[in-house]
């Protein structure tokens, strides 16, 4: 495939050329004089990079949170292109942080190696090796976030988080399954760590870890701290599952037995519900910080959680939390060893396709939940109110009238999960939540057809337990998903799935809770989902009532598209000056929609946007609304059937 354009004030002509795998564009222009042609990108092809590239990474830099990075490699002589990873696996989206990458400087032979960036691929460095050079060295940092408004902080005085990612570069040409790395990690003194790559051995502050491929490599990260505990989760067993704490204070580690003995119920479930066991062992990395940034991210042997200080102190306040680690544990099965073969690539810089998140990100957010009702780390009425709030959310989405399920999937390409300004209207990546309710509706529908005989259960371990001990990916397709729902309960399921993913109904999919035995109802008294919601967030919800939520400092967001506030012309970042004329507190609003429930007056809010005072009167009578479930009187409860420990 190729393209040509003009640029007005560029001299000489444009020229676009792709190479096999679409991954080269280069684009010539300059100012005055034509510029010599780019050097092209090869296709990646499945054959062993030749030597092993050693990668040294010293994390000790904590006060200016400046990864070192040394890196040295094996060549020939004559061109060779360098990337750094773009296209992540489990972000689904070209999101590899590239501006953190700094003082890029290659030698060989004690000499100079002087690099060019593609002018198109940016995350591509062509150099020109000379006769007789044999490695080259790669000297360069990672310059990881000192501020939120940067990225993740990876980086606190107690806690660092390595994704190897981000501090590898690779030679072009390769499948990243060829190309072997032998990895040394400096970390500060005494300090400890979890991760799924293997220690070879450890020499005074160096973790030097046993060779692996790139693919191992950038799927297992490793979270290290001054303050760190390692619990085994299932004692005795070949296949040995680690939870990995780090945190700010050593207060922060103390979990009751109890609460281990829940995580460890979550690993038996999880074993009960698939079937099978797709790594060589399994780490859980969980940071307890209010520093370290949080996080959720699968790996195939590991997942990066990150929680609060407060995860295990304050166990009943913070069980909203407690719904990470069932979610990341199930990515093994659905996402990492079952994966979409459109989000298959070769490598990190080959483009992925999302078409089929519904499912790797849909049904593991549906599994999620009903393992951390199984496992008892939530209770039934925490993810039924959970799913209460999930079912309240999509039926306010209105932007489900223009944009199918099926486009969101290409969310985190488009957004990179960016902020964005019309919630409702925009949809983000509502493949998560809405693909939750599919997938409740699939396992309702099988177990109505079968006449309880069978159900989503059986899907899963039909579909994600095959290959037991296998831990590489097995991909999959459509036509795979249909196929294997078939063969547990014979039905239409192709036009099944493909309404609900292209349709555009008002209302969101709700079928699956009313086969379920519930219904979607609202009342004046939050949930305990609402209530950790608001209390977690420090926000004031009423996104069904007045059409909007409350931050801090009064800051209104997630003003609803058609509500209330909406057809005021409100907007996010407004600020909430009063209500009734008494200055804004999150109780004197609430006060105040309950007490119109009985009056005719308005309620009249003060609000604040840019420089401008304005006052608003919303004419509302209804009270204050949130979601509730309730049962269907009559009719089989097969919610809460779903949400029981398997035996």
């Amino acid at each position: 495939m190729s393209s040509a354009s003009k640029q007005k004030n560029v001299a000489g002509n444009v020229l676009a050329t792709f190479n096999k795998s679409a991954l080269t564009l280069a684009v010539l222009a300059a100012t005055s004089a034509p510029f010599a042609s780019a050097q092209s990108i090869p296709a990646p092809v499945d054959k062993a990079y030749p030597g092993t590239i050693v990668l040294d990474v010293d994390a000790t830099n904590l006060d200016q949170k400046i990864f070192k990075i040394h890196e040295r490699i094996p060549v020939s002589a004559g061109q060779l292109t360098l990337f750094y990873p773009q296209w992540l696996p489990g972000h689904h989206s070209p999101s590899g942080p590239l501006t953190q990458l700094g003082g890029l400087l290659i030698t060989g032979n004690g000499k100079a190696i002087e690099w060019k960036r593609d002018p198109v691929e940016m995350y591509a460095f062509h150099l020109d090796i000379p006769e007789g050079v044999k490695f080259i060295d790669a000297d360069y940092q990672f310059l990881s976030p000192v501020e939120g408004n940067q990225g993740r902080i990876t980086a606190t005085q107690e806690i660092v988080g390595v994704q190897w990612n981000a501090v590898v570069l690779y030679p072009a040409g390769y499948y990243a399954r060829d190309i072997n790395y032998k990895v040394n990690l400096t970390l500060p003194n005494e300090w400890k760590f979890g991760t799924a790559l293997e220690l070879e051995k450890q020499v005074g502050a160096q973790a030097q870890f046993k060779l692996t491929d790139l693919d191992q490599l950038v799927d297992s990260p490793l979270f290290a701290g001054k303050y760190f505990k390692r619990i085994d989760l299932d004692p005795g067993a070949k296949v040995p599952v680690f939870l990995n704490l780090v945190a700010d204070n050593a207060a922060a580690l103390e979990a009751k037995p109890e609460q281990i003995e829940l995580h460890r119920t979550l690993v038996q479930q999880a074993y009960k519900l698939y079937g099978s066991q797709h790594y060589v062992h399994y780490d859980f990395l969980l940071s307890l910080s209010d520093e370290f940034s949080g996080i959720g991210l699968e790996h195939h042997q590991s997942s990066e959680n990150g929680v609060k200080s407060n995860y295990f102190t304050e166990w009943n306040k913070a069980w909203g939390a407690r719904g990470l680690l069932p979610h990341e544990f199930t990515h093994s099965w659905d996402g990492k060893f079952r994966r979409p073969a459109d989000l298959w690539t070769p490598n990190f810089n080959v483009p992925m396709q999302d078409s089929l998140l519904w499912v790797y990100e849909g049904q593991t957010q549906y599994w999620g939940e009903v393992l951390a009702a199984r496992s008892g780390l939530q209770t039934v009425e925490q993810v039924r109110d959970s799913l209460a709030a999930v079912a309240a959310t999509y039926d306010a989405r209105v932007g489900r009238t223009w944009r199918a399920l099926q486009d969101t999937t290409n969310m985190p390409i488009i957004s990179q999960r960016g902020p964005l300004a019309w919630v409702s209207w925009q949809r983000p990546e509502d493949y998560y939540s809405e693909g939750q309710l599919i997938w409740l509706d699939v396992d309702t529908k099988i177990r109505e057809l079968s006449g309880e005989q069978k159900s989503l259960n059986d899907f899963a371990k039909a579909f994600f337990g095959v290959e037991n001990g296998r831990n590489v990916a097995l991909t999959y397709t459509f036509e795979d998903v249909v196929q294997t729902l078939n063969g547990i309960q014979a039905y239409d399921w192709a036009k099944f799935l493909r309404t609900r993913l292209d349709e555009h109904a008002k209302e969101g999919p709700k079928d699956g809770l009313t086969r379920g035995g519930w219904k979607l109802v609202y009342t004046e008294e939050r949930s305990e989902a609402t209530k950790m919601m608001e209390d977690e967030r420090h926000v004031t919800d009423l996104t069904y009532s007045l059409g909007f939520s409350i931050g801090k400092e009064g800051r209104l967001d997630n003003v609803t598209w058609g509500g209330l506030a909406f057809k005021k012309g409100l907007t996010n970042g407004a600020t909430l000056v009063a209500v009734n004329g008494r200055s804004f507190k999150p109780e004197l609003i609430k006060e105040a929609i309950k007490a119109a429930k009985t009056s005719k007056e308005p309620v009249e809010l003060l609000i604040k946007k840019d420089d401008r005072y304005r006052t608003y009167s919303f004419d509302y009578h209804e009270g204050l609304k949130y979601p509730h479930l309730v049962r269907i009187e009559g009719t089989p409860d097969r919610l809460t059937e779903i949400l029981q420990p398997l035996k």
